[in-house]
């Protein structure tokens, strides 16, 4: 039996844990008595941005509480964790970063300690990078882009959402593993950066599947690869790096939701059960506009951050290896 995009997500979250909706307003003894701050550490129209305004229509409706976007973009988002790793630890801010991995691999002066400044609040999903190309390169194939860029080294512009971010990791490890070079130019987040490949400002990138599936299907882009193992089913017809032939060049991102650290843990509690809940709520639309799932094994804090700690080691490996030392 074949089953389509909507039937295996269906299938894949019928695995996760389910919190109740009693769970998720409040056994844990903490109900938020006005607005909640999400800050998104990027500009709007990224996917950090995306994910965040999706998961917090649900969010809010659970805690009887808006739950409110704050975009705080710069410095490869640097400038939004600063914010909220500074911010009162009472319940009422949290951030979604999906760049708060791999940021300690590539500066070396960041003004908060990831692990020792947040709490673990849930992780909203999983999704691979793409490697895309503006329509006008002429170019139908990872190994076609390969060429023209061995054959035009440091001539094409790459499109980074920042220093640090994900896509400019991608861009690292896509040109050390295929010996190829390129000028990286870095925007003001995963927006920026997708409308400077929209317009042909840069030639190619590996932008989130968030942020740039949207101009895939619609032409805008051309999509040359998935950077994981497997097709998404998201993109089914974009083979996937090996099928690409590009083996290696394998670079995923997670989107982990934090509070600053020493929030009560009763608060701390209730906003891992409402956002766990908000998150399997939107998973279908999410997957649909997105590209991003949910994964079983993150129902606690502290599993949270085993995450971003694993996420900062294998980062800081496969930046090392590249020859990218901290700035």
């Amino acid at each position: 039996m074949k089953l389509d995009r909507r039937s295996t997500l269906a299938l894949a979250l019928g695995g996760l844990a389910m919190p109740t909706l009693a769970q998720a307003q409040g056994t844990a003894g903490w109900r938020p008595t006005r607005p909640v701050r999400l800050i998104v550490a990027a500009a709007p129209g990224g996917s950090n941005d995306i994910l965040a305004r999706i998961i917090a229509e649900p969010a809010s409706q659970i805690l009887g509480q808006p739950v409110v976007i704050e975009n705080r973009a710069g410095a490869g988002s640097v400038i939004g964790s600063e914010a909220a790793a500074r911010a009162p630890a009472d319940g009422y801010t949290l951030l979604i970063n999906s760049s708060l991995a791999t940021v300690p691999a590539v500066v070396a002066n960041v003004p908060y300690d990831t692990l020792g400044d947040f709490d673990g609040v849930a992780v909203a999903g999983f999704s691979p990078h793409l490697l895309v190309v503006n329509p006008a390169v002429q170019v139908r194939t990872a190994q076609e882009l390969l060429a023209l860029l061995r054959a035009n080294p440091g001539r094409l512009n790459y499109s980074s959402a920042g220093p640090g971010s994900g896509p400019h990791i991608g861009g690292l490890v896509l040109m050390a593993r295929m010996n190829v070079e390129a000028e990286t130019v870095h925007y003001r987040g995963g927006g920026p950066s997708v409308a400077a490949l929209v317009s042909g400002e840069a030639q190619f990138g590996t932008p989130t599947m968030a942020s740039a599936i949207g101009q895939v299907r619609g032409g805008a882009l051309r999509a040359l690869a998935v950077l994981a193992e497997e097709r998404s089913p998201a993109l089914p017809d974009v083979p996937s790096a090996p099928q690409a032939g590009m083996p290696g060049v394998i670079h995923e991102e997670f989107f982990p939701i934090v509070a600053p650290k020493r929030t009560p843990s009763a608060a701390l509690a209730a906003l891992g059960d409402a956002f766990r809940l908000a998150i399997q709520q939107s998973a279908a639309r999410v997957n649909e506009m997105t590209g991003v799932a949910p994964r079983a094994g993150f129902e606690s804090s502290a599993q949270v951050m085993a995450l971003v700690r694993d996420g900062i080691e294998t980062n800081t490996r496969l930046l090392r290896a590249a020859g990218v030392q901290p700035e």
